[in-house]
């Protein structure tokens, strides 16, 4: 992907984010995570047979996964903004394409964490064309950044706990990504 591109799309997120005064782990300004997600999209690229405006739209779909969630854009407004961006820098991507990813990753209103991602949740995930993949890009994000230190973050567990669940429910994603996901499940002690 272009870098002036990724750079324009990874700014234009962390920018919706830090004007809700949204952090990461407490304390990280939220474009962290939006670059650990695009990296690891980013890294298992290699695993999928796409063109460059695939590509570009898989990676925007990774920096903004959690804008309608936590940014406080609606569907429409994300679409529009991709568009403008789109229109305005020549940039390659399917605005909305990338839209559909976002709202098929963004967690359904519930109580509890099963709740929030029901079986609804994943099939939505499911029927959406490169959402698996964003998904599992996001799911390794949380993983590296809760298993950084010693001892791990709650999450970790957590995360580890829903593995099995998770991965039966996601789709189909690339086995170096699976391979990942399980190694992060049992870090070293």
């Amino acid at each position: 992907m272009n870098q002036t591109h990724f750079d324009l799309l990874a700014q234009t997120a962390a920018r919706v984010h830090a004007e809700t005064n949204h952090h990461y782990g407490g304390y990280l300004p939220y474009e962290f995570h939006l670059r650990l997600t695009a990296s690891f999209a980013s890294r298992y690229m290699y695993c999928l047979e796409v063109d460059e405006a695939t590509e570009e739209t898989i990676l925007a779909a990774a920096l903004f996964h959690d804008a309608i969630e936590d940014a406080r854009l609606t569907y429409n407004d994300l679409k529009k903004l991709l568009t403008r961006l789109r229109d305005e820098h020549n940039l390659l991507l399917n605005a909305t394409a990338a839209a559909e990813i976002v709202y098929a990753l963004t967690n359904d209103k519930g109580r509890t964490r099963a709740e929030r991602a029901g079986a609804a949740y994943y099939a939505g995930i499911r029927q959406t064309p490169w959402a698996p993949y964003v998904k599992m890009c996001d799911r390794l994000a949380n993983m590296t950044f809760s298993t950084l230190w010693h001892p791990v973050q709650r999450m970790a567990h957590v995360y580890a706990e829903e593995m099995p669940h998770f991965l039966e429910e996601i789709g189909e994603v690339p086995q170096p990504m699976i391979d990942e996901a399980l190694r992060l499940c049992h870090p070293a002690k």
